[in-house]
């Protein structure tokens, strides 16, 4: 099982409370790094299309585009088939495999294929120096001179502390449930991410059940994408004024 396979492994059922709001504060910003994309140039690439929230995004922003999205979370892959087939323009246009990011590095440059995008979100703290080398060079090799890798930040940018917070609070039928996120430095550039789960009864009553999952996350400015793949970078942070996600957009290189 991939890292980030591993990671969902046990929470990837709470994602779909999280993805929508994901979608909300990172789209404006994928608008920015998507704009004028060429869809005859071949597909878009989503690496870790999570519950397919994005992917939704993606097919709206480059409306001629065939989209390839890749998700090894099986929990989470699952919600993505489902939303995928149950939208006839989806389901035309959208293929799903269970590839991880490692897993398209290494194929990529065997086998030739071209995209007209890429879009990565949420994944890249979970990949290693190596490995995020390994995939700029292939993403780099697949697309078009100039052609985006559009690149969720997620807002931490080197190690720190951070207390216990809860992310969210949503009613579900008549439970309730809630998200609490907790980090801490562990080593140099990366951080371990405590996250749980926890599943009340009706009004936020008794306690039903806990979920907790940890993992390592890889800290990252668009600084360090930029130096470690070689391509031209950006950053975006708003949109018309408004806060947004923290996008980077690397460029393929130039012809």
């Amino acid at each position: 099982m991939s890292t980030v396979a591993s990671a969902y492994s046990a929470a990837g059922e709470f994602y779909e409370l999280v993805a929508e709001r994901q979608a909300a504060s990172s789209g404006p910003a994928l608008a920015v790094a998507l704009a004028g994309v060429d869809p005859t140039a071949g597909p878009v690439l989503e690496i870790g299309a999570g519950t397919g929230r994005i992917t939704e995004l993606v097919a709206r922003e480059v409306p001629g585009a065939s989209i390839v999205a890749t998700e090894p979370a099986t929990t989470m892959r699952a919600v993505l088939t489902s939303r995928i087939a149950a939208d006839p323009g989806l389901r035309e246009r959208v293929t799903v495999t269970a590839e991880s990011a490692q897993d398209l590095a290494a194929r990529l440059p065997r086998t030739g294929e071209r995209f007209c995008a890429a879009v990565v979100f949420g994944v890249i703290g979970h990949l290693g120096p190596g490995e995020r080398r390994a995939l700029w060079s292939a993403l780099d090799g697949a697309l078009p001179p100039g052609a985006p890798i559009a690149v969720e930040l997620m807002g931490v940018a080197a190690p720190r502390t951070i207390p216990p917070v809860r992310m969210l609070r949503e009613r579900v039928g008549d439970q309730v449930y809630e998200w609490w996120s907790a980090g801490a430095p562990s080593g140099a550039g990366r951080m371990r991410f405590d996250t749980t789960w926890k599943v009340f009864g009706p009004a936020g009553g008794a306690p039903v059940r806990e979920v907790t999952e940890s993992y390592q996350w890889h800290t990252l400015a668009t600084a360090d994408l930029a130096a470690e793949s070689g391509l031209a970078a950006e950053q975006v942070t708003e949109v018309d004024g408004h806060a947004t996600a923290e996008i980077a957009i690397l460029r393929g290189r130039p012809a």
